[in-house]
């Protein structure tokens, strides 16, 4: 059977999407500062494929980063770079690494999505993809919508998975077959929980409650009553509390608090939050927005994580186009046949 690693677990390789002047962000420059201290923080660790547009990109992008063997180039056109949502999601069977292609629909239809849909199999033809084993599924999914926890259970929320702009027609009991089937879990955590402000991804469970190991799950809070997220939060927080693993026991829950409000040029309230952060060898990337809270969620997220190192990404700048640091990276596990070099 199928198991959907965890994100903890030893990784190959951390692909992300280089955006371009043609893409949504507005400062360009701002961004792609805080795209090359991503870059030249994880290559530092492992493999890092960076997919963009042409030659002229490549070029482009080689004069803002430190060049090492760890990174690798991938030419694809993609309509948005938050490539969690758009790449392959990876299982494990034996050893054997295989990458499932999901439908990707923008998000729900608000979005174009061609190109974003059709990168799988851009990647299946460039190296390290070429000859993997891979498999076309007829569902829409976007990893950052589910969390595993390496064994048997995934948490994710109903207001994503079970919005009929993704898989119209569609109870949550065959949602969650498919789920179980794919991903090889033996359990669905369904949160019920509204989306923060401005995030438009119908509340993907990454921006809300992650796992940090089988029985600790880090999630956002809210202690401000005035705060139009603290009811949500407080009943994810109830929510969160009610579950137990397998053995019975409760879950270690860590709470991340939610940075002061970042609002876009137009007034609408940006989704801020420390939730977002990314695992890989050695370290775990935490999106920062020089804001006091800053300090509070590396701390907290530094004790979930004693034996790798903390790191403070500034995510300020990609948090204006509706994402952050977890949403525009993906991870790919150790294994048969993607290879680390």
């Amino acid at each position: 059977m199928n198991r959907f690693p965890a994100e903890w677990e030893k990784q190959s390789a951390v692909l992300i999407a280089w955006p371009h002047k043609t893409g949504d962000f507005l400062n360009l420059e701002t961004v792609e500062h805080s795209y090359s201290v991503i870059s030249d923080t994880i290559s530092q660790f492992q493999k890092l494929l960076i997919v963009c547009r042409d030659d002229s990109h490549q070029q482009h992008i080689q004069a803002l980063i430190s060049i090492n063997d760890n990174i690798d180039f991938i030419h694809a056109d993609v309509n948005d770079i938050w490539v969690r949502d758009t790449v392959f999601l990876s299982v494990e069977k034996d050893g054997v690494i295989t990458h499932l292609n999901f439908h990707f629909n923008g998000w729900g239809d608000k979005y174009s999505h061609q190109s974003d849909n059709a990168l799988n199999h851009k990647l299946l033809n460039n190296k390290p993809f070429k000859g993997a084993s891979h498999t076309d599924i007829d569902f829409i999914l976007e990893g950052g919508s589910v969390e595993s926890d390496g064994y048997d259970t995934l948490l994710t929320t109903k207001q994503c998975l079970l919005n009929p702009n993704r898989n119209k027609g569609l109870s949550q009991e065959e949602i969650e077959l498919q789920l179980l089937q794919h991903l090889g879990a033996k359990r669905v955590f369904w949160l019920d929980q509204e989306n923060l402000s401005g995030d438009d991804t119908d509340a993907h469970i990454d921006t809300l409650a992650r796992f940090c190991s089988a029985n600790t799950i880090a999630y956002t809070s809210c202690k401000d009553p005035e705060d139009p997220h603290y009811n949500s939060l407080q009943f994810m927080k109830s929510q969160l509390q009610a579950l137990r693993t397998l053995d019975g026991d409760v879950y270690h829950l860590v709470s991340l608090p939610l940075p002061k409000p970042i609002h876009d040029e137009d007034g609408q309230q940006l989704p801020a939050n420390y939730a977002n952060f990314l695992i890989i060898n050695h370290a775990v990337l935490v999106p920062t927005y020089g804001d006091p809270m800053d300090a509070v969620a590396l701390e907290r997220l530094a004790a979930c994580f004693p034996d790798r190192k903390i790191i403070a990404i500034p995510c300020r700048p990609l948090v204006h186009q509706y994402g952050s640091l977890h949403c525009m990276t993906m991870q790919f596990p150790e294994g048969r046949p993607v290879a680390v070099g």
